[in-house]
């Protein structure tokens, strides 16, 4: 089988079942995935939201947030931290 054969066959609900199988390392019936069955389903859970979702639904999307002209991004949080200290075992 294909990816393509193996996509046209894919629906959202089959989808979240790879998904969770690859997130927990076990099929529903509670048999561990092989390191290569979790690797496929990780292709294929990606391989379909990349033809399906639009890329903000999409596992691992991140929004990265938009500047206007001119905006600084001002990170000034670490100022009101204490300094570090490493942690000194005796």
């Amino acid at each position: 089988m294909n990816i393509e054969q193996m996509l046209a066959v894919l629906d959202a609900d089959i989808v979240a079942r790879l998904k969770t199988a690859v997130e927990i390392g076990k099929w529903p019936n509670g048999v561990a995935l092989t390191q290569e069955q979790r690797e496929t389903c990780m292709q294929a859970v990606i391989a379909w939201e990349h033809q399906n979702l639009s890329e903000t639904e999409r596992t691992g999307y991140i929004d990265k947030g938009k500047k206007q002209e001119g905006e600084v991004c001002e990170d000034d949080h670490h100022l009101h931290e204490p300094e570090f200290k490493p942690i000194r075992f005796i």
